[in-house]
């Protein structure tokens, strides 16, 4: 489920569904701070899923944690890590249920 504790400012509309994984075994903060009037950071533990706003022009930066640093160790343009929001129900759904509740709707037919 997507937390977004810090909306786009309303004077933004074009915003984008982002998805960025921490596929590392250490915590990383990630943040986006080229958007003005908009500051956006969380952390993000080994192998969650982060899914955030953002507008298409915004750059994430990944720092990786260590000891007692950070470090910046990735620059990510937002518009890569956009994910498609609009789901087709036909895609949605189960081919084999599909498939099952047709065959149970031509039994009910037949009697």
């Amino acid at each position: 489920m997507a937390q977004i504790l810090d909306p786009l400012p309303p004077d933004y509309q074009n915003g984008i569904v982002c998805c960025y994984v921490n596929a590392t075994s250490k915590i990383q903060v990630v943040r986006i701070s080229n958007i003005p009037n908009w500051h956006f950071e969380r952390v993000v533990f080994p192998g969650q899923r982060l899914v955030f706003e953002s507008m298409p022009q915004g750059l994430l930066e990944v720092h990786t944690g260590m000891m007692a640093s950070a470090i910046l160790s990735d620059k990510i343009p937002c518009i890569t890590l956009r994910i498609d929001m609009e789901l087709n129900s036909t895609e949605d759904e189960d081919p084999e249920m599909v498939e099952t509740n047709t065959d149970k709707e031509l039994v009910e037919l037949q009697r």
